[in-house]
């Protein structure tokens, strides 16, 4: 199975191709503005490393969020372009997926997972996951300081994984020492997109188009229609 797997849901954006159990071509560069620009190169520079060509992918996969507004939709407006024109089946991976499945099982080390996930504001986006990778609760946006954890053993991934760790030492008696802060960025990668999707197949596509996932209300909101 051959999957064109896109992020640009947060400060970063990528383009991968999954084919036949491997990634074989990727692209990632961190960049909080400017994947207006570079999303398409990117997914053409894949396609041309791999040597395949639209017609030869079986489907396509994408962020839907949470993450920055604009990079959102980016993602998702050149998603749903390509699936359009190409009539490629289009699957939607969460940003929390993205980022869960990019730890690796060596450093999960059978702990359960916490995402902590930018909002660029006051709260941070948070999902935890159990040792499968499998959601324990519903994504939701919460003040660092405010974050209630079950006792146990905790890994925390994700790019406001650092800033929640920080929020949590800050409390009485410090950071527990029974969680840890995972390596690397924390960013989705479309790498990881593109995997989840080859694995779990492309049933999702029936669905309709891939929603974005908000979680917090828009900062404006338009007026009522006025009546007469």
């Amino acid at each position: 199975m051959r999957i064109l797997g896109m992020d640009s849901a947060t400060g970063a954006c990528s383009a991968a191709l999954w084919s036949d159990g491997a990634v074989v071509a990727r692209r990632f560069a961190a960049m909080d503005r400017g994947q207006s620009e570079v999303m398409i190169p990117m997914v053409q520079a894949v396609l041309d490393e791999a040597g395949v060509a639209f017609g030869q992918l079986d489907g396509l996969g994408v962020t839907v969020g949470p993450g920055a507004f604009t990079g959102l939709r980016i993602g998702l407006a050149a998603a749903r372009g390509i699936a359009l024109a190409s009539g490629l089946p289009l699957v939607g991976v969460t940003s929390f997926e993205a980022v869960a499945h990019g730890v690796p099982a060596a450093e999960r080390s059978g702990c359960p997972l916490l995402v902590a996930l930018e909002s660029r504001r006051e709260d941070i986006f948070v999902q935890s996951f159990d040792i499968d990778l499998n959601p324990l609760d519903i994504p939701r946006a919460v003040r660092p300081a405010d974050l209630d954890l079950p006792e146990g053993p905790w890994l925390i991934a994700g790019d406001a994984a650092a800033r929640l760790a920080a929020a949590l030492g800050a409390r009485e008696g410090g950071m527990p020492a029974c969680l840890r802060v995972a390596a690397g960025p924390g960013l989705p990668d479309a790498a990881h997109v593109a995997r989840l999707v080859a694995l779990r197949g492309l049933a999702g596509a029936g669905e309709g188009p891939p929603q974005p996932l908000y979680l917090r209300p828009p900062d404006v909101t338009l007026p009522p229609p006025r009546t007469r």
